[in-house]
């Protein structure tokens, strides 16, 4: 009998808590279609705001100071790594190896402890501010569903009082109900009414108070390991000091990157080398000076008379116009050469200048400088550049604004673009210096 009457009361509260969800329902759809008047507290509701608001900033400000508390934690490993890596290289025989020793066990002692007392100080007692956040949004949610049992058994007793037909007894039930729904209500909005406010306001001194524990645990450890850090830097400078002679320096080594063209970074050459500019060699056999000589006399652009004439070594500039002939004739005499030899090379400088009319300097783009050939493909990363194969021959030209020469480019044509088009701006284009080597 005793089971049966616990299960009876068992089923009787679940009948009476889905009454109750039943006529909760009724109450709000009637609100919402307005057929029912729903008590509001504007006040409350404000509170209510500025209680959601508070938990959001609390539970961000939680999030990340557990954040930063595994960042602190990272750190720390990585300092103790670092201090590891420190004495393994640490010889036995250097002086200062028990001192750095004790400075590395000081440095992860300073780490653990900073780590803890942020984790008492600031994570314990954010834990504590945000432990009592719960239990006030559970008692808002339940005020709210005891108001619309009190609206339901406000409207119920106002409708009996209304009927044409009076049931005072029923009037007088519903009487009672209402009543006790007030009171549950009223003691319940009572108490955070008062609450939620002073919650509100006790915001301003936690966050003081957090922050400046952290901004002072801070501090304190950066002050330690500032110390530390001297004195780990006096060891190694008395290190170095007893070390001096072998002192090892580095220099800088040749790069074999391709140098950066603004934002550009194209690959280094394939083979890992970089690509250096070829010597020039100065022969001085007689035997070779009268062939070479008028060779490097059409090399020159008529209208360039102030360039230094490359491949014959010489530093002085250039001279004024003179005639051909003569200039051959006095550059081959000064060489001490068998007059045989430098009649032959006046009259083939004489017959190249005259006879051709500087023709060959005409076949070459406007400004020619010299040519270079490709050692290696470059694969060309913008609409300025120019796509090179291996063996591809480029004349180079200026910039037309030198100003937009980047350091390790040079501006070009591709000897077989410049022989089928002969269209300077639309084959012309800048390539990396290092994936070429001069040969003229």
């Amino acid at each position: 009998m005793a089971e049966l009457g616990s299960k009876g009361v068992t089923a009787g509260k679940i009948a009476s808590n889905v009454q109750k969800k039943l006529t909760r329902a009724q109450e709000k759809v009637l609100q919402k279609l307005g057929k029912a008047d729903e008590t509001k507290d504007e006040q409350f509701e404000q509170c209510v705001q500025n209680f959601n608001k508070q938990l959001t900033e609390g539970s961000r400000l939680q999030k990340d100071l557990r954040t930063y508390l595994t960042s602190v934690k990272a750190m720390h490993e990585a300092s103790k790594k670092l201090n590891e890596c420190l004495q393994e290289v640490y010889e036995p025989e250097w002086p200062g190896r028990d001192e750095a020793s004790k400075i590395a066990e000081n440095n992860d002692l300073l780490w653990l402890d900073y780590h803890q007392k942020l984790v008492d100080q600031a994570l314990l007692t954010m834990d504590t501010y945000l432990g009592q956040f719960p239990d006030i949004k559970s008692r808002i949610a339940k005020r709210g569903r005891k108001l619309v049992d009190y609206d339901s058994a406000r409207h119920h007793y106002e409708s009996l009082q209304t009927a044409k037909k009076k049931d005072e007894a029923k009037i007088a039930k519903a009487e009672e109900e209402l009543i006790k729904a007030q009171k549950v209500f009223e003691e319940m909005n009572v108490d955070l009414q008062e609450e939620l406010p002073s919650l509100w306001n006790s915001r301003v001194g936690f966050y003081v108070n957090t922050f400046q524990s952290i901004a002072g645990l801070e501090e304190n450890f950066h002050k330690e390991m500032t110390k530390l850090n001297q004195n780990l830097n006096d060891v190694l400078v008395s290190l170095e000091k007893q070390h001096g002679s072998s002192t090892f320096t580095v220099k800088p080594q040749p790069s074999d990157n391709v140098p950066a063209k603004g934002n550009k970074s194209p690959s280094p050459p394939p083979d890992g080398s970089p690509a250096t500019t070829p010597e020039i060699r100065v022969n001085h056999e007689p035997e070779q000076a009268g062939v070479a000589a008028p060779g490097a006399a059409l090399s020159k652009s008529p209208s360039q008379p102030g360039e230094a004439m490359e491949g014959t070594g010489g530093t002085e500039p250039a001279t004024e116009a003179q005639d051909p002939k003569e200039t051959a004739t006095s550059e081959a005499a000064s060489s001490s050469l068998p007059a045989v030899v430098v009649e032959t090379f006046s009259a083939t400088v004489n017959g190249a200048v005259e006879g051709s009319g500087g023709v060959g300097r005409l076949d070459l783009p406007p400004g020619f400088m010299f040519k270079v050939q490709a050692q290696h493909d470059y694969t060309a990363t913008d609409t300025d550049e120019l796509q090179l194969k291996a063996g591809d021959v480029v004349l180079v030209i200026p910039f037309q604004n030198p100003e937009e020469q980047d350091e390790g480019w040079l501006m070009g044509i591709k000897e077989s673009d410049w022989n089928q088009h002969k269209e300077l701006e639309k084959c012309q284009g800048v390539f990396p210096e290092n994936f070429t080597e001069r040969v003229q």
